[in-house]
């Protein structure tokens, strides 16, 4: 791994990002507990991870992050950017009221705003797309990482974890 090629305006751009999110997660009011905020750190940060490293690279590789196809620090600093993205899903879930029945308004609401981001990204250079793929394919990842969140989410809140006494415990 290099440190960059360049360090040119999308390592600006991911450096401002990357403050930006993390001190409106550390702004934020707490309203949802801490080990669903770390969960929804980690999904973000898996989902960019896992969506760079099966379409960005490998046999497909649509697109490419930064300035090169080499893997760069600032490739990595990339994920940690999108992982708030997880957590803002959640938290804006439970700040919105957001029931079942506005589910899919909220994911299309969360799509167009991927959108939005993703398109910044490319006028920042952070993003190139490649081999045809266009911003517009990026929709169907949205919609779908989207969903499964959201899914996810209803099937946690419908069935809580609850804490043992002890070892051995039975749950309640």
């Amino acid at each position: 791994m290099m440190l960059w090629e360049h360090f040119d305006r999308n390592e600006w751009y991911v450096l401002s990002m990357l403050a930006a999110v993390y001190i409106a997660v550390w702004l934020l009011p707490k309203i949802i507990p801490t080990s669903l905020m770390i969960l929804g750190l980690v999904w973000g940060f898996a989902g960019s991870t896992l969506f760079d490293f099966t379409i960005g690279g490998g046999l497909l590789d649509f697109y490419r992050v930064n300035d090169s196809n080499q893997y760069e620090l600032t490739d990595l600093l990339v994920y940690f950017m999108f992982a708030p993205f997880g957590y803002f899903f959640i938290y804006f879930y439970e700040a919105l009221k957001i029931r079942r029945t506005t589910l899919m308004a909220y994911i299309m609401g969360w799509t167009l705003l991927s959108v939005a981001v993703q398109w910044v990204s490319e006028q920042m250079r952070m993003t190139h797309y490649q081999h045809g793929y266009t911003l517009v394919y990026n929709i169907i990842v949205f919609l779908v990482m989207q969903s499964i969140t959201g899914w996810f989410y209803l099937y946690l809140k419908a069935h809580p974890v609850t804490r043992s006494r002890g070892r051995g415990a039975a749950p309640r």
